[in-house]
């Protein structure tokens, strides 16, 4: 049984025929009939019998259509519980996001004006799964390549930042006297790279067969922060991105030309999670953070 047939019986019990009924419900009679013997199937007695040309109502049926304005009644209640969860401003809401984004992103979502409750989770993995993480999380977010492939249909895409990808060097480097730099001018440079598999290393292969070079891969790690370090020390050279990275006053930032070095950080969802508002409101703040973040001044 369910919910509709439910009300149908009620209604027949209280109108006292099935066209009545119909009326009621602005259907046709035919199909209060239909869901009543469709209820009938799953109940081993009858519930309705002929008075005359009246259908009636059994003392089963009577019974059960007792019980019906319970459950409608009962149903009414999730609903509305439903529609309070859904339009809390203050719901918890959870983020997972890859580490320099979180670095970033995350510290200006806990001080946000009306800031929801919130339920923060570092996730650095392989293009490829984050749209697996919208299973777990409520907003997820996630970088690609500019000539990555797209994100699944699966999840709805916010998109946050379109993020150049620089070249970091040590400050006595004599690369840095450039102002912008080429793949054959970084070619012969020893290389500190993510590992395979993560976004990045595309990038870094493109440098390499622009220069006709296969480059040296030193050192990999994915952790920014680590990599600035690992380059203000003279452990090589790196790509970082221009502004979600945190600034090394040891290492300074040189845009590269000739390959497409940029990437995109996206907020990635279920579309049904944006039904609450605590997540539409991480996501508007999401979107102004970033727009704070990619002006020019900056």
């Amino acid at each position: 049984m369910d919910e509709r047939q439910l009300r149908v019986l009620r209604e027949v019990g209280e109108l006292g025929s099935v066209t009545a009924a119909a009326e009621a419900l602005l259907v046709t009679p035919s199909a209060i009939s239909q869901q009543l013997r469709l209820l009938q199937r799953s109940i081993p007695v009858p519930l309705t019998e002929r008075d005359g040309r009246r259908v009636v109502l059994t003392a089963a049926g009577r019974a059960l259509a007792g019980a019906a304005a319970d459950v409608e009644s009962a149903l009414a209640k999730a609903r509305h519980t439903v529609d309070d969860f859904i339009e809390q401003p203050d719901g918890v809401v959870s983020v997972a996001a890859f580490h320099s984004a979180a670095a970033t992103f995350f510290p200006l979502l806990l001080r946000a004006d009306a800031a929801p409750q919130l339920s923060l989770h570092d996730e650095d993995v392989p293009q490829d799964e984050f749209p697996l993480l919208a299973r777990e999380y409520d907003v997820v977010l996630a970088h690609r390549l500019d000539h990555g492939a797209a994100w699944p249909r699966t999840v709805a895409v916010t998109s946050l930042l379109h993020e150049p990808l620089d070249v970091a060097l040590p400050v006595d480097h004599p690369l840095a006297a450039k102002r912008q730099l080429t793949p054959r001018d970084v070619a012969h440079e020893p290389w500190i790279t993510v590992h395979d598999g993560f976004p990045l290393m595309a990038t870094i292969e493109a440098i390499g067969a622009a220069a006709n070079h296969r480059l040296d891969l030193v050192h990999r790690i994915n952790e920014f922060t680590v990599v600035a370090e690992v380059v203000a020390a003279g452990g090589g050279i790196a790509l970082l991105p221009r502004w979600t990275a945190r600034r090394h006053p040891s290492v300074v930032l040189r845009p590269l030309r000739g390959v497409h070095a940029r990437r995109h950080i996206d907020a990635l969802h279920r579309p049904e999670r944006t039904a609450r508002q605590a997540v539409r409101t991480v996501l508007t703040t999401l979107q102004q953070a970033a727009s704070t973040l990619a002006r020019p001044t900056r």
